[in-house]
């Protein structure tokens, strides 16, 4: 199976469709807050660690968020809407610096843990293919204009 990364640049937005519910399905509710665990435990040891937390409350947090994220865009439960509102995540990821590389590191970190999913892979393509263009759209720095550092406030990427 191949996992192929898509070009993203900043101020690009290329149409995204949502995964299909059956990856959501055969994955379950705890299977994807586990793949968002371990994708999360590799953030942090990666090169755009300074986008996320620094210490472990804040890691759970943003664990939990993205999970609820993720959850509620495969067709589960609106964790994500009932406990922070609607999503609008290019405005929630404005105050980080996300160049085309950051987005990179991010993609490339779920590629080394997709695989081992016990799920269809159509359904596991149809997740990669929503993370390959979602991504896209959290541009919001051209390359080169900024460095990745923790945001004043110590929440990271997730906290906003």
């Amino acid at each position: 199976m191949t996992l192929n990364i898509t070009p993203g640049a900043f101020g690009i937005r290329p149409r995204v469709e949502k995964p299909n519910p059956q990856f959501l399905a055969q994955l379950t509710e705890p299977g994807m807050r586990e793949l968002v665990s371990q994708h999360y435990d590799l953030l942090v040891k990666s090169k755009i660690k300074g986008l996320f937390p620094d210490n472990e409350a804040g890691i759970d947090f943003a664990k939990k968020k993205s999970a609820d994220f993720f959850i509620q865009i495969c067709g589960g439960e609106a964790h994500f809407s009932k406990n922070r509102g609607n999503p609008m995540m290019a405005a929630r990821h404005a105050p980080f610096k996300i160049t085309p590389s950051a987005r990179l590191v991010w993609l490339k970190c779920y590629q080394a843990i997709l695989p081992e999913l016990k799920v269809d892979e159509p359904l596991l393509l149809s997740f990669w293919n929503y993370l390959d263009i979602f991504s896209i759209w959290m541009i919001n720095t051209p390359e080169g204009e900024g460095e990745t550092k923790k945001a004043e406030n110590k929440t990271g990427f997730w906290g906003a």
